[in-house]
């Protein structure tokens, strides 16, 4: 009788505790342990809510505010507005047969690309996109081109960007850009890709 109404006071204590937590925390999967949930972080600048309200908008914003000619600024600004806390730049270091990951923080990047962007002029423009989704996470996987003018009409890079992004139900944000290039005939752009002819 006496582990009875132990049992009982356990299972009912267990209950009140996943009650206060489920009151703090959005629902997890059933059979997931609780856990506690790290505040959100705030954007580091105020976004222009057409620049995040859906998963293209954000996108468009990005190549938007990185391309110009040269003497351009860019809003560097709005270019922090689009990402989350801790978001990350990836790429590879190609040495031979091997590759190096280098990772930079948005921060980072604004500092190394600054002056190479706005003295030699830089447009990045988006050929073909696919998205996949699912809840509140997306991946784009974002073909792109470059040139050094607007209007040049060729390109004299191409590749792909594998962007990561998060939404809160209100705007997105994106977490990561992964990328990788056309290296002359090395490496060159899966069909499935590229526009169609």
């Amino acid at each position: 009788m006496r582990s009875t109404i132990i049992l009982i006071l356990g299972v009912s204590l267990l209950v009140w505790l996943l009650g206060m937590q489920e009151a703090d925390q959005p629902p997890l999967p059933q059979g997931h342990p609780p856990v506690a949930m790290p505040e959100e972080p705030a954007p580091p600048s105020e976004a222009d809510p057409a620049d995040v309200a859906s998963i293209e908008a954000i996108v468009t914003a990005y190549y938007d505010v990185i391309s110009g000619d040269a003497g351009q600024t860019r809003n560097w600004d709005r270019f922090r507005s689009l990402f989350a806390k801790d978001a990350r730049f990836i790429t590879v270091k190609s040495m031979g047969a091997k590759a190096s990951p280098v990772s930079l923080a948005p921060e980072q990047y604004v500092e190394l690309n600054r002056k190479y962007f706005e003295r030699g002029g830089y447009h990045e423009r988006e050929i073909h996109q696919r998205v996949d989704s699912y809840g509140k996470v997306a991946h784009v996987f974002s073909t792109y081109e470059s040139r050094r003018k607007g209007d040049a009409p060729d390109p004299y890079s191409r590749g792909i960007n594998s962007i990561q992004l998060i939404s809160n139900g209100q705007r997105w944000w994106i977490a990561s850009i992964m990328w990788d290039y056309e290296r002359g005939d090395e490496n060159p752009i899966p069909e499935d890709y590229l526009p169609d002819s």
